[in-house]
């Protein structure tokens, strides 16, 4: 008996990101035969240059009978400042949202933005101010926003880019902007280099996650318990007289290659009911890069694959 052709079961997919603007349906149409199953396209600080009509156009035209999908738009920026760079991060969400019916897409992902060097309490009336006519304006147009979750270097005390990296701030968030289609742009990396344990997050917020990133971490506990988290630094400074620079204590990793179960991650997204993408966020891993990035992103590809399992469907 012929053995049956085994379907990926599509309620999620895995897929990366693509950051190359107008030259994005160029890169998609080079990995797509590696067996990715949805890309996000996303946009740091401005959209300036970008024709959304002809970028979708050519993106659709390269999916078109692959089953692949574009499962969001994303604008990573800091929308909630007025620095000319900043008016244009907000720009750019306009158009994410406006633009993403285009690719077939309902998700727009990226940074809430932050008063900078502020603490995160005094930036919520601003995200109020910003965010509550945008979200008002992607529902009308059936889209769901989703935040992403890392900290860019900033504490609840001070920083830039984003507020949304920790949980208090989540509840703050969606209080002051109580709409269902703002959610969590959600992954383990950034709560693991905080030294979160990032699954029972996971089983908390499960029902607000709209769109996951692929990125995992290692923690090297050695270095934790015996230097902290504030002594590490890049290991090319000379110090004096000789002495050892002290290592990261966590290093951002491709799925596969770090800490994280992503069995696990995945039987917790399906038991809360999630349906979308979990793309891969390359670029980051200090092992599997250069020459070895894709090698790693199609590792963390199939291994991704492997957790989800494939669909059979049930005997009759």
């Amino acid at each position: 008996m012929a053995k049956q052709k085994r379907k990926p079961r599509m309620d999620i997919r895995i897929g990366t990101m693509v950051g190359a603007g107008m030259n994005s349906p160029d890169l998609i149409r080079q990995i797509l035969p590696h067996g990715f199953e949805s890309f996000s396209l996303t946009f740091w600080q401005t959209t300036d240059g970008i024709d959304f009509k002809r970028l979708a156009r050519e993106v659709n035209e390269v999916l078109d009978g692959s089953g692949a999908v574009i499962s969001s738009l994303a604008m990573f920026g800091n929308p909630l400042e007025t620095e000319k760079i900043d008016k244009a991060a907000l720009k750019g969400w306009r158009q994410c949202i406006d633009n993403a019916h285009l690719f077939g897409c309902d998700v727009v992902g990226g940074f809430t933005g932050r008063l900078r060097d502020k603490r995160i309490d005094e930036s919520i009336p601003r995200f109020k101010k910003i965010f509550d006519p945008l979200a008002r304006s992607a529902a009308d147009k059936g889209v769901r926003i989703a935040f992403e979750n890392c900290d860019m270097g900033g504490t609840w005390q001070s920083g830039d880019w984003n507020i949304a990296h920790n949980p208090t701030a989540w509840e703050m968030m969606f209080d002051a902007v109580p709409m269902k289609n703002m959610g969590l742009e959600w992954e383990p990396c950034h709560q693991m280099v905080s030294l979160i344990d990032p699954m029972p997050q996971l089983k908390e917020w499960a029902h607000k996650m709209f769109h996951v990133h692929g990125k995992d971490a290692t923690v090297h506990w050695d270095v934790v318990r015996k230097y902290g988290v504030h002594s590490s630094f890049h290991s090319d400074i000379a110090l004096p007289g000789g002495v050892q620079a002290v290592p990261p204590f966590a290093f951002h990793r491709t799925p596969g290659y770090g800490d994280s179960n992503w069995t696990d991650i995945i039987s917790e997204l399906r038991r809360a009911g999630f349906k979308g993408s979990i793309d891969i966020e390359g670029f980051h891993d200090p092992v599997m890069n250069g020459e070895l990035e894709w090698s790693g992103q199609v590792r963390g590809l199939n291994y991704l694959k492997q957790c989800r399992g494939d669909f059979v469907a049930n005997p009759a």
